[in-house]
């Protein structure tokens, strides 16, 4: 692996550092953002949740203009990455400015429209820089930078809340690094697009990745997988802090979250490397299968952590520690299944449909964690025993998956 990854080329490097940059400012407000909204200004569970459903379902039409546009030869990965980083940052100066409930949901249309247009892009633009022998290991080592990056901003966004209360700042500095990061775009990155014998038609392309079998399959699953990792990102702290009670009476405090979380995303650093290694010699199904059991068992542990008492902590960090291993094995091996899958000329078409799952998950998750927080402790304790129940779903499917690829292979001149 150590060899594959010293032949990388420069510009891998600089997207790297450029997705680390990038998250780090995401972090400063991925975590805390639920709880501003809801607990310093008096919004809902469920406004929060519809809002950032909202904002997921506007990154359905980023993501389909991404996957279009990446393909496009007049038009390209590297332009639509740095409008993407535009729209990113005018929803940070509207959340900024958000007191009430249309400034809010207009944030996180923004947000999800420029999240929408970045994945395709940047999937693509990783994959055309690598080959096919180390997309895996490229995939991986970006999956790094972005947990890398998540991690700092958490635990610095923490130390800012801490020692100012000043949860705006958080938003600003989300917004600078997307500047920052469509600048280092902008001016150091060229498009490198395969070469097609035939002129790029969109209605053609989408049209025949929507007609492949095996990424029908694909596209169930991988719901499933961005469901179960919306709640982590969107239902799990507000779980913690307004519905697990510890022998004090209280709630888990926002420097307890801030210190849980950076764990989560540390371990998930420190981890995807040896995960990614030890993958490699699998397919990924089977893969995938093992980040589905990660992410019972996660669940599973969250759901012993609402019984509440001081082990409540202990609790958690194990439970997180879990769903970091189910994150790590899960992000990179679904991103170069689609790549395996996918025509060169056709990879920005593919990945915006793997990316609109996403923005599916992303919809429908926040808005179901945000009804069970609402409705009762008792109904948002026994919520995470349903998402658990779930992965004997994403193992059905990942069978079927299985025969597909199997299917595919025999059929391949």
């Amino acid at each position: 692996m150590t060899q594959q990854i010293s032949s990388f080329r420069r510009e891998i490097w600089l997207l790297i550092f450029g997705r680390l940059l990038l998250q780090l400012g995401t972090g400063f407000v991925l975590v805390y953002a639920p709880i501003y909204f809801v607990n310093q200004l008096g919004f809902s569970a469920t406004a929060v949740g519809l809002a950032v459903g909202a904002g997921q379902l506007a990154g359905v039409a980023g993501r389909i203009l991404s996957g279009s546009l990446a393909d496009s030869p007049e038009f390209g990965r590297r332009r639509v990455l740095v409008l993407s980083a535009i729209a990113s940052a005018l929803a940070d100066l509207a959340l900024i400015t958000a007191s009430n409930f249309p400034l809010l949901l207009l944030g996180n249309l923004l947000m999800g429209f420029g999240v929408g247009l970045y994945w395709p892009a940047m999937e693509a633009l990783v994959a055309d820089l690598t080959t096919a022998d180390t997309s895996r290991d490229a995939y991986a080592l970006s999956r790094l930078a972005d947990v890398i990056g998540l991690g700092m901003g958490v635990a610095f966004g923490g130390v800012l809340i801490a020692t100012t209360g000043m949860y705006q700042l958080l938003f600003a500095v989300d917004g600078v690094s997307f500047l920052v990061f469509g600048c280092l775009l902008g001016a150091f990155i060229n498009d490198n697009l395969p070469k097609s014998p035939q002129k790029h038609d969109q209605s053609r392309a989408w049209k025949r990745a929507l007609s492949d079998s095996t990424l029908q399959v694909f596209v169930v699953v991988n719901t499933l997988f961005t469901v179960y990792l919306s709640q982590i990102d969107s239902t799990l702290p507000l779980y913690l802090t307004n519905v697990v009670k510890l022998d004090n009476g209280s709630g888990f405090s926002e420097t307890m979250i801030s210190w849980l979380f950076s764990w989560h995303i540390a371990f998930a650093a420190l981890t995807q490397l040896p995960v990614s290694r030890f993958t490699r010699t699998h397919s990924h199904a089977k893969t995938l299968a093992g980040a589905a059991a990660l992410f019972a068992v996660g669940f599973f542990c969250i759901w012993v952590a609402g019984m509440g008492g001081d082990r409540a902590i202990g609790i958690s960090v194990i439970a997180l520690s879990i769903l970091s291993l189910g994150m790590v094995t899960y992000a990179p091996s679904g991103s170069a299944f689609i790549i395996d899958i996918a025509p060169e000329s056709l990879r920005g078409t593919y990945l915006a449909i793997g990316s609109l799952c996403w923005a599916i998950g992303y919809s429908i998750g926040p808005s179901l964690g945000g009804l069970a927080l609402d409705a009762s402790p008792a109904i948002a304790r026994q919520y995470w025993l349903y998402l658990m129940l779930s992965s004997g779903l994403c193992l059905l499917i990942l069978l079927e998956l299985r025969r597909q690829v199997r299917r595919r292979v025999q059929q391949s001149p």
